[in-house]
């Protein structure tokens, strides 16, 4: 039966029915929808499922949005047959094609930022934590390249030339990039930043060339946010790091212990003796690293004292572990000075009166 004799059967008013079965329908349908989701929900979350989970939840939102969407252009393409409006027939067409890439578009974004959470914050059969920067720059890299895709895709579909946007966008940017110099080289030095990752979310950084020290939280692509040892909040520009140097200690393999220990002279019997017990001390040492340098020798005449120097690396990289190492290990150098006879030397000087020289008392 074609929509004219739809509407004789009832009065004229067929396209309003018509309308409201669409209606119908797409209530009826999202009504079930919803009610699947909820019961489908629990059951992912509890399953620990990483891409299943991140599908549906990114999928509710969009799908319920496209399923009103469709629903709505067509009864109002039902109504314009009605009315004879051609018009609104021919807005309604670029209108589905742009709410469809929106909706296509609303998806991946959700999918890749729900992917990302779940790989960062994995639980059940997937344990092992990825990283979190690249982490991070893969799915921004992601979001804009659908973002960019999606849009010329619509472009193109509404009748839009791609290609004239691409000559106007190269045009456009040649003035962009004079004018927000600035801006562009911080988002391509978080980019280095990204793809040479010096430093990654965590890492403890300094640098030598600026006052820049402190617990990196979160790398964008403008800035940087570095959390400095007073719990302050550093903004970098990411250009920054494209000229400076970069300490990273939290990619240290070892900790050093490097020391110079004064003995007094009136003990320089006992430092052959004193050197082979502080070395004896550090190679049974259990939080010594023993496959790398270690050195214990005498290496000055000072004004006051014989002073050997000590060298050597713990295993432990951890700030306050190794701060507790190196003490003990001080501790000990003491007790075997000790335990020798020696005694640790202090600033001293010493005056030697010739004989025959007498002291009288003034008148």
């Amino acid at each position: 039966m074609d929509l004219e004799a739809f509407e004789k059967s009832f009065g004229g008013y067929g396209w309003a029915i018509e309308a409201f079965i669409v209606i119908f329908f797409a209530l009826l349908f999202n009504f079930f929808f919803s009610r699947f989701f909820r019961k489908l929900q629990p059951k992912l979350i509890k399953s620990h499922k990483i891409w299943e989970n991140a599908l549906l939840s990114s999928l509710y939102r969009p799908l319920k949005f496209l399923i009103w969407l469709l629903s709505i252009t067509f009864a109002l393409e039902i109504t314009s047959q009605y009315m004879e409006d051609i018009s609104l027939t021919k807005v309604l067409e670029p209108l589905q094609v742009i709410g469809f890439a929106g909706a296509l578009v609303w998806f991946l974004t959700l999918f890749i930022r729900c992917v990302e959470e779940n790989l960062l914050h994995p639980k059940g059969s997937f344990e092992h934590r990825l990283d979190e920067t690249s982490v991070r720059a893969i799915g921004k890299l992601m979001r804009i390249a659908v973002i960019i895709t999606s849009s010329l895709v619509a472009f193109q579909a509404i009748g839009i030339p791609v290609s004239g946007i691409v000559a106007f966008g190269g045009v456009g940017g040649i003035a962009v990039g004079f004018a927000a110099k600035d801006l562009l080289a911080n988002f391509f030095g978080g980019l280095m930043v990204f793809l040479d990752r010096p430093f990654s979310i965590g890492d403890w950084i300094r640098s030598p060339d600026r006052e820049i020290e402190g617990t990196v939280e979160h790398i964008g692509w403008r800035t940087t946010r570095i959390r400095t040892f007073d719990k302050r909040p550093l903004f970098v520009p990411n250009s920054l790091f494209t000229t400076i140097s970069i300490e990273n200690p939290s990619r240290m393999s070892n900790r050093r212990i490097k020391a110079y220990v004064g003995v007094r002279y009136d003990d320089a019997t006992k430092m052959r003796d004193v050197i082979d017990g502080v070395k004896e001390m550090l190679q049974n040492h259990p939080e010594i690293a023993q496959d790398k340098t270690m050195i214990v020798n005498l290496v000055e005449f000072g004004p006051s004292s014989l002073n050997f120097m000590i060298y050597t690396f713990t295993k432990t990289t951890n700030w306050i572990r190794f701060q507790e190492i190196q003490e003990d290990v001080f501790l000990k150098v003491i007790d075997v000075i000790t335990s020798l006879g020696a005694e640790c030397a202090f600033p001293t000087t010493t005056l030697h009166i010739p004989e025959g020289v007498t002291v009288s008392k003034g008148l």
